[in-house]
């Protein structure tokens, strides 16, 4: 469908647009975007209007894009054109955003940093940023920042981390983790150092343990380690017990920039003793190898933080010469939990608001978080209005590889090759608060199909060749949690179910 687009004329995919049954157009749009042609963009530009369209298919255009694997200044043109000044619903403006920083991102990967269009994208994003009066909107652009991964934003990532409310803090260092190891510079650390000590002022857990983290994940220093291993052993229990278990899972991972550091630090009796590593806490941080070959090494890591309510965070990741893909990242996050059970705030302490939410990464981009409820009164009204169905948080047709080559062959002759990868893709995530039995239920289902079509062509005037393969997998993963409250310690059960993957 795709190939057909790019070689069609503006008015037939315009007219293709018109025409497409309800249920196809987002099909359409989709593949209308990773065509990329001038006809289809412009074509794409006439048809969607931004104050008249359905949510839905605007989220499907800007996500389509967002993902696209070799995205054009064209392309990054449009989506700037069409959310210029315009009265957005908030969740279009949000996606918008987060598409935004990763269509800057992988432009600047493709070394065309220089293009207008994305110093328009950048200025945007910045302007944006520091326009942002509402904390929401600052933690959207500062993960646009973590999608775009531009060397020059780590100052402005760096000042709200530092500066910033708990939300905000936490969101720029989880854009500043995006960054390789060598952007990790001096001043980073010393930034996060800062964090994790408290030197300056007082900071929420989850932004220390997330500050402990960078020092770790990107060649650390043996005095950071033993700095962080000695400040562990006077933390709450919960998060030492979760520090802890972070420093002896990259013990166990071969691939962990730390693990030999890790080695020699762990030869001290006076740190690796019963005293420092017997935390009695619930919390727990586990990774390990799913696939391992010579080229490959995927992983699959679960965190669980017991912390204001709860943390959970699952990860797939690809890790390939150096470098690292995430997959798939899913964060659970419930807050206030203990105010609706009863339960006292430690004297000094704001209450927190009763929230749960949820933020996902999918193949390096941001996606925009959604929240479950907000407040008592919102989770009333959600628990009674309820359909019973899971929220989406993505859905749709993604090209994931693009390439075309012409390779010369010593005889004089050329082979043209061409390879194209597609992603079906459907994430669910569904929440289910039962307040008489003092549970607290999460579920989240990825659906994905990939399509991978090879092509080799030998064209001569007296010799023609062709060499085609087609590779199809099917997978669903379904991950589900139940924490009961009604006792204490909390009693959680735990299940990933992984179907049958079919190949073809």
């Amino acid at each position: 469908f795709i190939q057909m687009l790019r070689s069609a004329k503006k008015r037939d995919v315009l007219q293709l647009l018109r025409r497409a049954p309800q249920e196809m157009l987002p099909f359409v749009v989709e593949a209308a975007v990773a065509a990329q042609s001038v006809a289809s963009l412009a074509a794409l530009s006439d048809f969607l209007d931004f104050s008249k369209e359905p949510r839905s298919l605007l989220e499907k255009f800007l996500y389509a894009a967002a993902f696209s694997p070799r995205p054009s200044g064209e392309l990054l043109r449009l989506v700037l054109d069409k959310l210029d000044g315009k009265q957005l619903a908030p969740e279009v403006q949000e996606t918008g955003i987060v598409a935004l920083g990763s269509l800057v991102g992988k432009l600047c990967q493709q070394k065309l940093c220089g293009l207008q269009e994305v110093k328009r994208g950048v200025e945007t994003i910045l302007k944006g940023l520091k326009g942002a009066e509402e904390e929401s909107k600052v933690v959207i652009y500062l993960l646009a920042l973590g999608n775009a991964v531009l060397p020059e934003t780590i100052p402005t990532l760096l000042d709200h981390a530092e500066e910033g409310t708990t939300a905000v803090a936490t969101a720029a260092i989880s854009a500043l983790r995006r960054f390789p190891a060598w952007h990790i510079s001096s001043k980073v650390k010393r930034a996060m150092r800062r964090i994790f000590h408290e030197k300056r002022r007082s900071y929420e857990k989850t932004c220390r343990l997330a500050a402990a983290e960078v020092l770790l994940d990107n060649q650390p220093l043996p005095m950071d380690v033993i700095n962080i291993l000695l400040a562990a052993n006077k933390l709450e229990t919960e998060t030492a017990m979760f520090l802890l278990l972070k420093v002896q899972s990259s013990l166990r991972a071969n691939h962990h920039p730390a693990r030999e550091i890790m080695k020699d630090i762990m030869s001290d009796p006076r740190i690796n003793n019963y005293n420092f590593f017997s935390k009695a806490g619930i919390s727990s941080s586990f990774s390990g190898p799913l696939t391992v070959t010579q080229d490959l090494l995927s992983t699959f890591g679960l965190d669980l933080l017991f912390l204001e309510g709860g943390l959970g965070v699952s990860d797939f990741s690809l890790l390939s010469r150096g470098q690292r893909l995430r997959a798939a990242q899913v964060t659970i996050e419930a807050q206030g939990m203990e105010s609706m059970l009863g339960e006292n705030v430690l004297e000094g302490e704001k209450e927190p608001e009763l929230t749960a939410g949820m933020s996902a990464i999918f193949f390096d981009v941001q996606l925009r978080p959604i929240v479950f409820f907000q407040g008592y009164t919102d989770l009333m009204a959600k628990v009674l209005l309820s359909s019973g169905e899971p929220t989406s948080v993505v859905k749709g047709n993604l090209l994931l590889m693009d390439h075309h080559q012409v390779i010369p062959l010593q005889s004089g002759l050329q082979v043209a090759i061409k390879l194209q990868g597609g992603l079906g893709l459907d994430i669910s995530a569904d929440m289910d608060v039962s307040i008489w039995e003092q549970e607290l239920k999460t579920s989240i289902n990825t659906r994905g199909s990939l399509a991978i079509d090879f092509q080799a062509e030998l064209d001569a005037p007296f010799l023609q060749a062709t060499l085609r393969s087609q590779t199809e997998v099917e997978t669903s993963i379904q991950f589900d949690t139940i924490l009961r409250f009604s006792s204490s310690p909390v009693l959680m059960c735990l299940q990933l179910r992984e179907e049958r993957v079919p190949y073809r």
